[in-house]
């Protein structure tokens, strides 16, 4: 499938418009970024099997785990394009897996681990 760099970062900036207004101030300086596609490397230190991808990820220190300590990196989610793109069917589909990649990512932000993200239905 094929989409804008516009209308991509449209879908996600819907998608983060489907966090509670509550949480909103939470996420105030975690950026959201766009990469195409998660490197090699990434993929292997994650222990990610070659068949299948990575559509995000949460990287940096989680509310949960109290103050940031010195050199920690700020917290950050990158949604990547490339396998978003290539294995949704149509913008619908996308819109929804964009979606569930945004709302998971955040998840984490807060602490909230895959196992549980799994049990809600997030996973």
């Amino acid at each position: 499938m094929h989409l804008s760099d516009r209308a991509f970062r449209r879908l996600v900036d819907e998608a983060l418009g489907l966090v509670p207004e509550e949480f909103r101030p939470y996420l105030e300086g975690v950026p959201v970024v766009i990469a195409e596609w998660p490197s090699d490397a990434l993929l292997d230190d994650m222990g990610i099997p070659e068949d299948d991808t990575l559509y995000g990820l949460y990287s940096g220190h989680a509310l949960t785990e109290g103050p940031p300590q010195s050199g920690d990196l700020p917290p950050r989610i990158t949604i990547f394009r490339g396998p978003l793109l290539e294995d949704c069917a149509d913008e619908e589909d996308l819109r929804g897996e964009i979606a569930t990649t945004v709302i998971h990512e955040i998840a984490h932000h807060f602490g909230i681990d895959e196992e549980r993200l799994e049990e809600l239905g997030w996973g």
